[in-house]
């Protein structure tokens, strides 16, 4: 099984907080080993070269295409979470996203 690295990102990284420990416990129940720090949108270079995914806070979309090129020497998938679980801070939603934007990457 492959052990994921995932970074989320907001401009403080509290509410990517409360979204990575409800993604945590959806992991735990699927069985996956998976490693999800969240962080502000100014820490991303120290953690991005260990990422294998970053996912953005809704209100960071205009940040995306900027991410993309600040991590793109690291071969990470970076995308915005969708607001359909990031407002609800639906950990299986999120899981679920990663997985089809890891497609490819794994």
């Amino acid at each position: 099984m492959k052990k994921y690295n995932v970074l989320l990102v907001c401009g403080g990284g509290t509410s990517t907080g409360f979204m990575a420990a409800n993604m945590r416990k959806v992991a735990k129940q699927m069985g996956m080993d998976i490693e999800i720090k969240s962080r502000s949108e100014t820490e991303v270079e120290v953690y991005a070269p260990d990422a294998d995914c970053i996912m953005l806070g809704t209100h960071l979309a205009y940040l995306e295409d900027e991410m993309k090129q600040r991590t793109k020497e690291h071969n990470c998938a970076v995308f915005v979470m969708d607001k359909s679980y990031y407002s609800t801070l639906d950990g299986e939603g999120a899981i679920n996203d990663m997985l089809k934007h890891m497609e490819g990457k794994a």
